[in-house]
């Protein structure tokens, strides 16, 4: 093979690596926000829609005269660490209000590819005052347009909405603003990630608090596993073409979704075959295509991208506050502690530095920089808290320990 073909053919590799981790850390990408990025999903489509369809099972669907790419990917997960989040100054995540407003705004844009702001709200005010379990949409008042506006922006950040001519904000201050919308009901359609609607599950809705887990198990069915995916597989009469599918896709959604993957969260089934020499050489091969380093433990496993391109949310991170108080407090997680134990850490650190953590110098500022902190070890796979108050440190918080610090004759 020619020089020149070697250069195409690492070229290849490295952008379908990259196109790889650009959709893990975000699943929708459109011309209109990132051209670049869609550019190179859309050249190298081919290799990695099978790259997930073959580890992952998730379908990727890239459009190019409609300018997105959508990776669906579907897991079985209630995470909140990921909720939708308002488009202004704090970023604060929606509330039950706005998640509501968000669905029904989704369901009434379908009527119209044109709409403007107040024929929208006007609509889903009907829509809401014919229903008997949804609050009434009152136009009249100000919180109400605040969160049907946050609702709106997040559709807008996903491209389902191009604002023509005006901007959602002046409706907060004015009903009678105008704004004049564009509507994309193909990648509307294209959001909704359930393999099942929710729709077609017909449950009545004082019935959804009390069945949440078999409904959320109802919507995740996935076909090409039979009830292998299902919650109640154990009992079920599975092919063993299906149960492997589904145990390759298992394990390495959560390989490529989660920050570690720890041997004692896998069943016994899932652990022989990551220890199989099929699952280890399918483990190697989808880290070197995806573009990642295998770390590999006595006690679990964790793909490495030393790029960071594949994730939404780094550690450590010098910027947010309470990365920096987690990586801080990490040093005292030697062995379990109390959480009493950290808050005292955190109070001495809060006194060293006086110009850092501003935000949390109140009355309970040592109480939520410590819950914050912890909230995002936990979420880094990094400890473990118990319901008794204790907090455990995790294999991977290894990584973040400080060595012995050594100098050399010459600095001495």
């Amino acid at each position: 093979m020619s020089e020149l073909a070697n250069q195409l053919v690492i070229a290849e590799r490295e952008e379908v690596s990259r196109g790889i981790r650009q959709l893990l850390a975000s699943p929708l990408v459109t011309e209109h926000s990132a051209s670049d990025t869609f550019d190179l999903i859309r050249r190298r489509r081919e290799p990695i829609a099978k790259w997930f369809d073959y580890y992952c099972g998730w379908t990727l669907t890239v459009e190019p005269r409609l300018g997105y790419a959508r990776l669906v990917k579907v897991r079985r997960a209630a995470d909140p660490s990921r909720p939708a989040r308002r488009l202004r100054s704090g970023k604060a995540p929606f509330d039950r209000r706005r998640y509501v407003l968000l669905c029904v705004i989704a369901a009434e844009l379908f009527a119209t590819p044109v709409t403007t702001i107040g024929l929208l709200a006007d609509r889903v005010k009907a829509a809401t005052a014919a229903d008997a379990v949804v609050d009434s949409f009152d136009t009249a008042v100000r919180h109400e347009r605040m969160a049907f506006v946050d609702a709106l922006r997040l559709l807008e950040s996903f491209g389902v909405l191009d604002a023509i001519d005006g901007t959602a904000d002046s409706y907060v201050d004015s009903a009678a603003a105008k704004v004049l919308y564009r509507v994309d009901s193909t990648l509307l359609l294209r959001l909704l990630a359930a393999p099942v609607g929710p729709s077609q599950l017909a449950v009545p809705h004082e019935e959804v608090p009390l069945r949440f887990d078999d409904l959320l198990d109802g919507i995740s069915q996935e076909r090409r596993y039979g009830l292998a995916s299902g919650r109640h597989a154990d009992n079920a009469v599975i092919s063993d073409v299906q149960r492997n599918l589904w145990l390759r896709h298992k394990i390495f959604r959560r390989l490529i979704d989660d920050p570690v993957l720890y041997f004692e969260d896998l069943s016994a089934e899932e652990r022989a075959y990551l220890a199989s020499p099929t699952g280890r050489q399918l483990l190697r091969r989808a880290a070197e295509q995806g573009g990642f380093l295998v770390e590999e433990r006595a006690e679990g496993v964790l793909f490495v991208d030393v790029d960071a391109i594949a994730t939404d949310s780094k550690f450590p991170d010098d910027v947010a506050t309470a990365k920096v108080a987690g990586l801080l407090l990490l040093e005292q997680l030697t062995a379990p502690t109390t959480v009493e134990r950290l808050r005292r850490s955190a109070a001495e650190l809060l006194e060293r530095f006086p110009r850092w953590a501003r935000t949390y110098r109140g009355e309970d500022g040592v109480r939520e920089l410590v819950d914050d902190a912890l909230a995002t070890l936990v979420g880094f796979g990094l400890v473990r808290r118990t319901s008794a108050g204790l907090v455990i440190p995790l294999p991977a918080a290894h990584r973040y320990r400080v060595g012995d610090i050594r100098t050399s004759p010459e600095s001495s």
